[in-house]
């Protein structure tokens, strides 16, 4: 007799269920109250450490790479590894998709700033207005909120 797998079960009722009860399963998964973020990044969470919690972690020798690697970012100072340096902007290499006028446009986060069909650009606002002809708020163009006013 085989005995089927629940964590697949679990992870599938995490999209349907409400947030009362996925804010109860995080107090219950990680001993704390849960971080106000929205569901998306609660349901991602809470699916990894299921997993996790099931079939065990990352291999230790993949975390020793992992810290490795950070050491070579940070000099080896953990608290300078949690700080992002470009906080004002989303992480390099994230892709930013907007349709305009029927055209899907997609922008590429770069070290130095973005990248729009193969050319550099320093800020999403040069690249909104590019595409539109008219000046445009970049972040709220790509539909992000503006971090100078405290979004993220």
């Amino acid at each position: 007799m085989t005995i089927s797998d629940p964590i697949p079960a679990r992870l599938a009722a995490l999209k349907t269920g409400p947030m009362t009860d996925l804010k109860q399963q995080w107090r219950d998964l990680f001993d704390s109250e849960p971080p106000p973020f929205n569901r998306r990044y609660l349901e991602s969470r809470l699916a990894y450490r299921i997993q996790e919690l099931a079939y065990g972690g990352l291999h230790p020798e993949t975390i020793r790479r992992l810290e490795r690697l950070g050491e070579q970012l940070d000099g080896g100072n953990g608290t300078t590894r949690r700080i992002r340096a470009d906080r004002d902007k989303p992480i390099t290499g994230t892709r930013l998709l907007r349709e305009w006028l029927g055209v899907e446009h997609v922008v590429t986060v770069t070290a130095d700033g973005f990248e729009w069909q193969g050319r550099p650009y320093k800020s999403l606002s040069a690249i909104a207005r590019t595409i539109t002809g008219t000046r445009w708020n970049g972040w709220t163009f790509f539909g992000l909120r503006n971090h100078r006013r405290g979004g993220a």
